[in-house]
C-alpha cells in the first residue's frame, strides 16, 4: 500500500472506530508499517484539514469526529443491507480482505440511525453457503496479477489422479464456483486451452517467457451453469440505460 492510498485508509479507519479510536500502536499493527510513521500520517492528515481529536491516558488514542467530516456518499439501510449480503455470499480467499474494508466505508459513512436499522433488517437474512476448498493466499495473489497484467506463469500443479507437473501458462480468467475456484489458461505443456482448480497450485510465479496467445475476451460456457459478470456492477450506465 502507497502513502497516498494509505492516508486515505486511515482516515477510514478512524471514523470506523468512532469516539473510541485508535491507538498509534493499534494503527501501525493494522496497517503494518512503524508507529512513527504512522504518526507522520497522522500529522499530515491533520494538516489536509482532518478533524482528529487526541485523548489521553492509557484508553487515549486518535479519532475522528464524524459530525465535522462529511462522508463521500450515503447508504439506505436496505441498500447497506443487499451489499452486505452480497459481499458475505462471496467470501473468497483473493477478495475477502477488500470486501470487508468496502463494507466498513460503508458503515463508517452512515448515521447511527440507518446503520441500526441495516443490522436489524440483516439479522433477519441466513444463507447457506457449501464450504469449498480455498487455494492458498500467496499464490491465489499471484495467479491474480498474472491473470490482470497478462503475465506468463509457472505452477507447480497436481492433477486429479495426484500427479504433479510443473507448467508454464497463460492465465486468462478466474472462475468462482458453487464447487471452489478455477484458473482458465492456454497450458503451454499441453497447447491447449486447461483448466485448474486454483487449490491444487502449489506454487506460481511469473516466468520471463512472453504471452504466445491474445488475451482472452470472449465470455466463458459451462454446461449447467449461468456466467455471472461482475464488471456489470460497475457499468451504471448498461444497468440502468437512459430511454430515448
Amino acid at each position: 500500500m502507497n502513502r497516498i492510498d494509505r492516508l486515505y485508509a486511515l482516515a477510514e479507519e478512524l471514523r470506523a472506530a468512532g469516539p473510541r479510536g485508535r491507538t498509534a500502536r493499534q494503527l501501525a499493527a493494522r496497517f503494518e508499517v512503524s508507529v512513527r510513521t504512522i504518526e507522520r500520517d497522522l500529522s499530515a492528515l491533520g494538516q489536509a484539514g482532518v478533524p482528529l481529536a487526541t485523548k489521553q491516558g492509557r484508553t487515549g488514542g486518535y479519532s475522528v469526529d464524524r459530525a465535522m467530516s462529511l462522508p463521500p456518499l450515503n447508504f439506505t439501510p436496505r441498500e447497506a443491507m443487499a451489499v452486505a449480503v452480497a459481499l458475505s455470499r462471496g467470501d473468497h480467499v483473493l477478495f475477502a480482505r477488500d470486501a470487508r474494508t468496502a463494507l466498513q466505508k460503508i458503515v463508517a459513512a452512515m448515521p447511527q440511525r440507518d446503520l441500526d436499522e441495516a443490522r436489524t433488517a440483516a439479522a433477519k437474512v441466513r444463507l447457506l453457503v457449501q464450504p469449498v476448498p480455498d487455494p492458498d493466499g500467496e499464490v491465489a495473489e499471484q495467479i491474480w496479477r498474472a491473470v490482470r497484467d497478462n503475465q506468463v506463469l509457472r505452477i507447480q500443479y497436481t492433477d486429479v489422479g495426484g500427479v504433479e507437473t510443473l507448467r508454464e501458462i497463460e492465465p486468462q480468467h478466474v472462475v468462482v464456483g458453487p464447487n471452489g475456484s478455477y484458473l482458465t489458461a492456454w497450458c503451454h505443456l499441453r497447447q491447449e486451452d486447461r483448466v485448474f482448480r486454483m487449490d491444487r497450485i502449489s506454487k506460481a510465479e511469473r516466468s520471463v517467457t512472453l504471452p504466445q496467445r491474445p488475451p482472452a475476451s470472449g465470455d466463458l460456457h459451462v454446461d449447467g451453469y449461468e456466467t455471472k459478470l461482475p464488471d456489470a456492477a460497475l457499468r451504471p450506465e448498461d444497468l440502468f440505460p437512459t430511454p430515448t
